[in-house]
């Protein structure tokens, strides 16, 4: 039987606790590589490029398939027009969404409001991309770090409705002890052993997330480009059960 674990609230085994990111250019090469991992992992990820080229139905495609559904949009904009998506969103049938916590407070609870009105669905809010470092955040006049700046938004998060937050792996340590479940922590940035960084610049293993109390884990290229999708994804829910 397989370990039981939890993502907020729900208890779900280690196939669960993956999230892989599709990011394709068509709906043909999503659903390709989705049908290359439908027993293997629970979750997908849709994220800016392949919905914008696509639309709502591929997350029909997907949930048709029984997959559960990350709409990764990171919505930014005044509360009605974030309140307006996730509502959308929500009746598409989106399980899990993104905003962005630096959209303040009001975005924040407008977001969850959406939600709910729109059948419900789980909302995260993302402290700082995983692609930006303290320089970056210097550049557009933000003089701290992102370990600095990640927990001030991710109690933000909290205290404005949200379901979790997006963080790095690195900043798992600071946001556990004072944000505990059922605040769900989803992690980009996660890189088997001897996988490419690529455009991340925090990044951790698999294992060594989930034991610093990560809830769901998002893994694209480490799956998508190996040989064999289907035997990367199961090598990984493997490490998952093992740590």
């Amino acid at each position: 039987m397989d370990p039981v674990f939890m993502i907020g609230s729900m208890p779900s085994n280690p196939r669960e606790r993956i999230a892989v990111a599709l990011d394709k250019n068509t709906v043909d090469e999503a659903l390709a590589a989705a049908d290359l991992l439908v027993d293997e992992v629970a979750w997908v990820k849709v994220a800016t490029t392949l919905f914008t080229r696509v639309g709502p139905r591929i997350i029909n495609e997907l949930k048709g398939r029984g997959f559960k559904v990350f709409l990764d949009l990171k919505f930014h904009d005044i509360p009605a027009q974030v309140r307006g998506a996730c509502r959308s969103a929500a009746t598409e049938g989106a399980d899990l969404l993104t905003v962005h916590c630096g959209g303040g407070r009001a975005m924040m609870e407008a977001a969850a409001e959406g939600a709910l009105a729109g059948g419900g669905c789980k909302i995260v809010g993302v402290t700082v991309l995983t692609s930006l470092d303290t320089a970056d955040l210097n550049q557009v006049g933000i003089n701290k770090s992102p370990a600095e700046l990640a927990p001030v938004l991710a109690s933000l998060a909290r205290d404005s409705g949200l379901d979790g937050v997006v963080c790095s792996p690195l900043e798992l340590d600071l946001l556990r002890p004072t944000l505990p479940a059922p605040f769900m922590l989803v992690t980009p940035g996660i890189r088997p052993p001897g996988s490419a960084k690529g455009d991340q610049k925090r990044v951790l293993t698999p294992s060594q997330a989930l034991q610093k109390g990560a809830d769901l884990l998002v893994i694209g290229r480490p799956i998508l480009n190996a040989p064999d999708p289907a035997a990367a994804a199961r090598a990984i829910v493997a490490e998952l059960g093992r740590a």
